[in-house]
């Protein structure tokens, strides 16, 4: 066991990559002034306690297993209180006590990563693509398959087959699916009628796109917004779409290189060079769904794992909505990437029982069904995410839901997904600023790509 926790060194960074279900929450801030705004005063004494009592409160260690109760983290705010409902009913029935604990996308790994080689986990966590094969190989993930066989509420086939495979190693299931998202494009229906611009619809190309985000763009906002680290949410979409693609299906080669991949890419800086989007700057600073939330941008692509925070942003609930994904040439080269958690327990739990007791619960069509009504995400068991559109009546939300009829493909990974995915983010931003040709940073990316796949 010490080998395999040595070898569970991660090296999650992740944190530049806005990834999937729930990797970011969008923002609550008021709608940005306009340019004649006055300049913002000094925070008061009182604004500075609250931001120093809310850094003292950030976790430094993630949850571990205490006899009796059970521990749950994970990593998004917006989806805590919707699955705490639903966990208390489970708490009602099983009288066991279980508590949520949110700690933050990119600390969530590095403090689960210590748990891990300290032999300290939470009972019940997320496991996510990036990294679930090295947690299921070091033996850290208690081994559902045994418990499933058994289960009356619990049948593989009812869940999406993409994220159910996800979770399996050498013939085991390590979780059981949590949600399933979609990609969709969000936009600001204000923004649109002022400039006389129709609501994007299912006939919109990419072209259609590009060419509207700079009828879009003023100098009060801009027609689209995209990081480098918007892969699931931008640019893997189209990579895709056009007929390229990341990574081969054996997980030994990358795509980055190929022609179609390039012109993907070249898409979106091709709108920065034009001044459609903002600058690498811009949004290292304000995250594209940032700025949708403050009216600075017309458009955002986004997961439907967003919900939560556009509901609860009092701007974004009056101004936005949602429409499918651009196509290429077709309807059929439409694509969604699509990916989703699972459901985890620690193999060395203390409450190993009471742990399966609830991810049944969570995963049981009942649960699954409730988890889309409260609008906490899309659902993976399948026929229950009808629901989540009628979760809300601010939103569309079918511009989602229509993108699971598209082409759906999994999000790209491989066993050490982090480590060519943080490269790809970081090189990515000389293609962001001119800096360098998008062809020679694509076949950049592809070298070490490929470099890193060998090592695997």
């Amino acid at each position: 066991m010490v080998k395999k926790l040595i070898a569970l060194c991660l090296g999650v960074a992740m944190t530049a990559s806005l990834v999937a279900c729930g990797g970011t929450a969008a923002t609550t801030a008021e709608p940005a002034a306009d340019a004649t705004a006055q300049e913002t005063p000094a925070a008061d004494d009182s604004a500075a306690a609250d931001t120093a009592a809310a850094e003292e409160e950030a976790p430094t260690s993630i949850g571990s297993s205490v006899e009796g109760e059970l521990s749950i983290t994970i990593w998004d705010e917006g989806q805590r209180p919707g699955l705490q409902q639903i966990v208390d009913e489970w708490s009602a029935q099983s009288g066991v006590k279980a508590t949520i604990q949110v700690v933050d996308w990119n600390d969530y790994w590095t403090l689960l990563e210590a748990g891990a080689t300290g032999g300290e986990l939470p009972d019940v966590f997320w496991m996510h693509s990036n990294v679930a094969q090295k947690y299921m190989e070091n033996d850290m993930l208690l081994d559902l398959t045994d418990k499933i066989a058994a289960s009356d509420k619990i049948d593989m086939n009812n869940y999406y087959e993409g994220i159910v495979k996800l979770y399996q190693s050498n013939g085991k299931q390590y979780a059981v699916p949590k949600d399933i998202d979609t990609i969709a494009l969000w936009y600001n229906k204000t923004i649109f009628d002022e400039m006389g611009v129709p609501y994007p619809d299912d006939t919109w190309t990419w072209e259609d796109f590009k060419a509207n985000a700079k009828k879009l763009t003023n100098d009060e906002h801009w027609g689209y917004a995209i990081a480098p680290g918007n892969n699931q949410e931008g640019y893997y979409n189209t990579i895709y779409s056009m007929g390229g693609y990341v990574i081969s299906d054996d997980k030994k080669t990358s795509g980055m290189d190929d022609a179609n991949s390039i012109k993907a890419v070249k898409l979106f800086t091709d709108m920065i060079a034009e001044g459609s989007c903002p600058d690498l700057a811009t949004v290292s600073e304000t995250a594209p769904n940032e700025l949708l939330c403050a009216g600075k941008t017309a458009m955002s692509i986004n997961g439907s794992w967003m919900l939560a925070g556009y509901r609860d942003n009092e701007y974004a609930a009056a101004n936005c909505d949602v429409a499918v994904l651009p196509y290429t040439n077709t309807p059929d080269d439409r694509v969604s990437i699509y990916n989703g958690l699972g459901w985890a327990a620690a193999a060395n739990g203390k409450n190993t029982d009471a742990a399966w007791s609830l991810i049944e619960y969570l995963g049981s069509k009942e649960a699954q069904l409730e988890q889309a009504e409260l609008g906490v995400t899309m659902s993976a068991y399948k026929g229950t995410s009808d629901a989540w559109v009628n979760s809300v009546d601010c939103f569309d939300l079918n511009g989602h839901m229509k993108m699971l009829d598209a082409k759906l493909v999994f999000r790209p990974y491989s066993r050490d997904t982090t480590v060519w995915e943080d490269m790809m983010i970081e090189k990515l931003q000389d293609a962001w600023t001119g800096a360098k040709p998008v062809e020679d940073v694509c076949i950049d990316i592809a070298t070490e790509m490929n470099a890193a796949l060998a090592e695997e």
